[in-house]
């Protein structure tokens, strides 16, 4: 696997939190959260269950509105909603399997906003599947079925949560490659929310690790794997509650 870049840039972010608060119903799950992404570089975003990363992710997409502090996406401070975002560059992918299951790959390729050759191109080895209904996929190849349609679609923002989630090391891989490649062939931003630190640091250029809800530890992938033990013992060790 390509190594994370480890270019400095001057770039403006394209997806930024300030003095992030949101949660649900009013009651806050992330407090006072400081993160950018800038293009051409992968963002982890990790903690054990309970830490806020799904609720960070659903509030820098737009699923979630902040109790204070502001989402900027591409230089401004706004309240659009999901759909809104996605026309303006902005891919999710959830934990679940995002597909159709009773239409067949090549269905669930024309479907997407992307160009279903170039999703082809991404993951060639979803040619042999064209026409198998989603379905009938392994969860792995759903899950590369989803990313190949979210990336095939340009996007300039992308968010993944939990790609590796029960999934072969060798499918998971195969999806971090070809989120690198994007990166650094088209400069896309990406937010990838995870669990497992290692896997993280496969393919990150910079993490931020959540606890109950606040960022208590960032820095390059560089600087984490000299502390990986340090935070795997101190900040992921062990759930808390239900993810929120």
């Amino acid at each position: 696997m390509t190594e994370p870049s480890s270019r400095e840039t001057v770039t403006e972010p394209l997806l930024e939190a300030r003095d992030l608060v949101t949660g649900y119903g009013g009651v806050a799950a992330v407090h006072q959260l400081n993160l950018h992404v800038k293009p051409g570089e992968i963002v982890g975003l990790l903690g054990a269950n309970g830490a806020g990363k799904t609720t960070t992710l659903m509030a820098l997409c737009g699923e979630v509105a902040p109790i204070s502090g502001e989402v900027r996406f591409l230089g401004s401070a706004n309240r659009m909603s999901l759909a809104q975002r996605a026309r303006q560059g902005l891919s999710l992918v959830t934990e679940e399997r995002s597909v159709f299951m009773g239409l067949t790959t090549a269905e669930n390729l024309r479907l997407g906003r992307g160009d279903a050759e170039l999703a082809l191109e991404i993951f060639p080895l979803l040619r042999e599947h064209l026409q198998r209904k989603a379905g009938l996929l392994s969860g792995g190849q759903q899950q590369v079925l989803t990313l190949a349609r979210a990336l095939a679609s340009k996007p300039r923002v992308l968010l993944a949560d939990e790609l590796s989630l029960g999934l072969a090391p060798i499918i998971v891989q195969q999806l971090f490659e070809a989120i690198r490649r994007e990166v650094d062939e088209r400069g896309v931003g990406v937010v990838l929310v995870e669990q497992h630190v290692r896997s993280a640091l496969q393919i990150a250029d910079r993490i931020y690790i959540l606890q109950r809800g606040r960022c208590v530890l960032e820095g390059t992938a560089v600087e984490m794997r000299g502390r990986l033990d340090e935070i795997e013992a101190t900040y992921l060790a062990g759930p808390v509650d239900a993810e929120v």
